[in-house]
């Protein structure tokens, strides 16, 4: 019954993926975020965010796309990124591997609470959506003059 797990034979770590590969069979592989913050493996498209002390930047990765095909929006600090991907495999063929997902997407990004909406910037180059936000001017840091 354990045989295939007891046995030793060979790497280590070869050992280890044919197990979890085995797992993943047996119990389906995994479809959770990876972390608190993530989403499921395979979410398209893929989005990177990083903030600096006047705004916050955001990059949606959606190479392919017409910009007419995206819908941005914003409401009460709730970024919505969605949009139709269109397949690029011809029909009538079969597929022996498919890692661009096709067909309509939709994302939506809790933005923090001090950043302003009304300065909302959103360009399309290359595949890439640069979406950009400022922060409210109370939320900036300021310099405070120190008098003698």
């Amino acid at each position: 019954m354990f045989g295939s797990i007891t046995n030793w034979e060979g790497d280590l770590f070869n050992q280890f993926n044919r197990l979890q590969n085995e797992m993943e069979q047996f119990w389906g592989s995994p479809s959770g975020p990876a972390s608190i913050r993530a989403v499921a493996r395979g979410s398209y498209p893929s989005i990177n965010i990083g903030a600096t002390a006047a705004g916050v930047e955001i990059y949606v990765f959606a190479a392919g796309l017409d910009q007419k095909q995206l819908d941005v929006s914003v409401q009460r600090n709730l970024l919505t990124v969605s949009g139709d991907n269109p397949s690029v495999q011809p029909e009538g063929t079969n597929a022996y591997l498919r890692e661009r997902p096709a067909g309509p997407f939709r994302r939506v990004l809790s933005l923090p609470e001090d950043v302003d909406p009304e300065t909302a910037n959103a360009s399309y180059n290359n595949g890439v959506l640069h979406i950009s936000f400022q922060r409210k001017a109370e939320a900036r840091p300021r310099k405070i003059a120190v008098n003698a």
